[in-house]
């Protein structure tokens, strides 16, 4: 079976880089994976994907060594079967709030007799390989994410859940917990406190730690402090921000532009 590279390296204590697809577009998948992000996050959450989306990007991730991972919408275990049957490698589930909807997210993730998946991995094993069926619990990634006062109150009993691989931190939803404005990547001390709790309790109990962010400043503070899941940015968000930019220039190039190099094709 093709291994879940990403799971062996967070297992390992290493560190990866991903990114995170929101637009409904199977071109923008394989242009994102041609990068050479370590892992791709399809959003069924707030993205504008449905599973019709889903089941066309994830082949376009598949000519590239890039793991698959599927936001689910819920902690429904009928969606987390359907994205882990349609090839994705790993799940991130929303709003994981306590012990019992962790082990319903990992119970989903898992073959008999360590959960209660469903057998039917149509597309999955033409992707995966040959083994799927008894090698599959080992490979699929589950990743709770916590970002709620209840999962904060809650927290060394979501992450000691047999199962769990990673966590995954909602910066926004996690500013909403603490009673503050969801601005993204936040640097309010009362966020920075929260985040690093977090941080070491995944540390604590063995847990990859990962986190959403928006911008290259903050991908590289995470990295330094030690997250092993950090997201680079997202699909619309690089196609916005390098058009803004590159717009602006257009339209004043004497600001910013540095002087052209003799002999060099631009």
């Amino acid at each position: 079976m093709r291994e879940n590279h990403v799971l062996t390296a967070w297992r390992a204590g290493e560190q990866t880089i991903g990114g995170w697809l929101g637009i409904d577009s199977s071109f923008t998948a394989e242009t994102m994976a041609q990068v050479g992000f370590d892992w791709l996050c399809l959003d069924m959450q707030h993205g504008m994907l449905d599973y019709n989306d889903v089941k066309r990007m994830l082949p376009a991730i598949s000519t590239t060594k890039t793991i698959p991972i599927v936001r689910v919408p819920w902690n429904e275990p009928y969606e987390i079967m359907k994205a882990l049957d349609a090839g994705a490698y790993g799940v991130i589930v929303p709003l994981v709030n306590n012990r019992a909807e962790a082990e319903q997210a990992v119970a989903a993730c898992r073959y008999p007799p360590e959960g209660i998946r469903s057998f039917g991995p149509a597309r999955a094993s033409l992707y995966a390989g040959p083994g799927y069926l008894t090698e599959a619990n080992a490979h699929m990634a589950c990743i709770v994410m916590i970002e709620t006062k209840e999962a904060l109150d809650n927290l060394d009993e979501i992450l000691s859940t047999p199962g769990v691989d990673a966590a995954y931190i909602g910066p926004a939803d996690l500013a909403f917990a603490l009673e503050l404005t969801p601005t993204g990547d936040n640097d309010h001390p009362v966020h920075v406190a929260a985040v690093t709790r977090i941080y070491e309790a995944c540390q604590k109990h063995q847990v990859a730690a990962g986190i959403h962010t928006g911008s290259l400043q903050y991908t590289q503070r995470y990295l330094d402090q030690g997250f092993q899941m950090v997201t680079l940015g997202q699909d619309s968000a690089f196609m916005a921000r390098l058009a803004r930019k590159e717009l602006k220039a257009a339209r004043n190039p004497e600001a910013g532009q540095s002087p052209k190099e003799p002999g060099k094709f631009y």
